[in-house]
């Protein structure tokens, strides 16, 4: 499942990071890619191809395809497996919303293709959404990314949190030891990495040149756990590339292994660089050659709470959101998605979580010229009250349209001051 996975969310989780650029962000990919697996599970447990021997090619099915880096029938197995065996430390959800007229003849095969876990349901308001976003991200997302309005059709939705302790938590260090050529001259005091539990090397890479690398752990019970990394670079180095680097030396993360190109410190020169200071002392060791290696790491704590547009085409959801209308058979001309994400890293744990939301909508009017008038009752006028009679048949009963009452102001009144306060 790992190695299936790996290739296609790093890929995806470069195109999404590079729409956002260099801010400071967090986001989750994952978040994203489960939402367009998902879509994938409802072209028909994932059966769809992604062309048709009597019509040929299908755009969307294709550009659904493409942007998960696998065939659709591949994705909904992983979405089914991820969904429906849920981690111990990563908290998730997926959720299907409809109008209440578009749930009455759902077509059939498409809610049982759905991961189990998958809720469906009816369109709930705006409160309904921020209290689901809440209820599945403990709180650590209150508000859900998109807002509703009545030309929504359908809306599809993923949510991921976790809150970990690390197995050994960080000492602390004077900020001063980032060294005089730090960004974050303002801090006072930053994470030492403690003498175990933590790992720690410097890797060449084809992309990045040396990079240093720092992985702290949180363990549940039975092997499940969660590892955290951090990748750093030279300056000069772009943001795209060092995650990209980071995505592919995560690839052995979970199981402990050490990243293909982890630079010996012995085959290095003692001294300061931009990224490390490495020097040499005599002790006592159990090294077999007598040459130990140790890697301590200093670094800041962090946090970030970001909002990211997902409607570049590059990131699928164009082609999910035709590719969901044709299988709900509820047409729509238009679609909004959207991440919001946030994480802490501190010395004693990590926190994170995503909302992902996905909106079919309908066509808006097209674009006019709009006049209003203010209408101002300055001088006598009539009233006319009248009943409304209308039956649940569509039939009226005897007092529809009936004047009740009716009126000539001539001598009108000043608003008391009871009703002063308000609109």
């Amino acid at each position: 499942m790992t190695t299936d996975l790996h290739g296609p969310l790093s890929a995806y989780a470069e195109r999404l990071h590079a729409t956002i650029g260099d801010r400071h962000h967090v986001a989750s990919p994952l978040g994203a890619w489960l939402l367009l697996a998902v879509t994938a599970a409802t072209t028909g447990a994932g059966q769809a191809t992604d062309s048709d021997p009597a019509t040929g090619p299908d755009p969307a099915a294709e550009g659904l395809a493409s942007a998960l880096g696998t065939d659709l029938a591949s994705a909904a197995t992983v979405a089914h497996a991820l969904l429906d065996a849920p981690h111990p430390l990563v908290t998730s959800a997926t959720a299907l919303w409809l109008r209440t007229r578009h749930l009455v003849d759902e077509p059939a095969g498409w809610r049982a293709a759905l991961p189990a876990t998958t809720e469906v349901g009816t369109f709930p308001d705006q409160a309904g959404l921020d209290a689901w976003a809440r209820e599945h991200t403990d709180g650590l997302i209150e508000t859900f990314p998109l807002k509703v309005s009545p030309d929504v059709v359908f809306a599809l939705a993923s949510a991921l949190a976790t809150r970990i302790s690390w197995t050994e938590p960080f000492d602390v260090a004077d900020a001063r030891v980032l060294g005089p050529d730090s960004s974050w001259t303002d801090l006072r005091q930053v994470l030492r990495s403690p003498g175990h539990g933590h790992r720690g090397a410097i890797v060449a890479t084809e992309r990045s040149g040396d990079v240093i690398v720092h992985v702290a752990r949180a363990q549940a019970s039975e092997g499940a756990g969660l590892v955290v990394l951090s990748v750093a670079a030279e300056r000069h180095v772009p943001a795209a590339d060092v995650l990209a680097t980071a995505y592919r030396l995560s690839a052995g993360a979970a199981d402990g292994a050490q990243p293909a190109g982890r630079r010996s410190l012995f085959d290095l020169p003692l001294g300061e660089t931009p990224l490390w200071t490495l020097r040499e002392e005599r002790v006592r060791t159990r090294a077999r050659d007598g040459r130990e290696e140790r890697h301590q790491a200093v670094l800041p704590c962090w946090s970030a709470r970001s909002d990211h547009d997902l409607t570049a085409e590059s990131l699928g959801f164009p082609a999910a959101a035709t590719t969901l209308s044709r299988a709900l058979d509820q047409p729509v001309q238009g679609f909004e998605a959207r991440q919001v994400a946030m994480a802490r890293y501190g010395r004693y744990g990590f926190e994170a979580a995503a909302v992902t939301g996905m909106f079919g909508t309908v066509s808006l009017p097209p674009e006019g010229v709009a006049r209003t008038a203010e209408l101002r009752f300055g001088h006598p006028y009539a009233v006319v009250a009248v009943a409304t009679d209308s039956r649940a048949d569509g039939t009226s009963g005897p007092w529809h349209g009936v004047p009740v009452f009716s009126a000539w102001v001539s001598e009108p009144d000043d608003l008391p001051d009871a009703e002063r306060c308000g609109r």
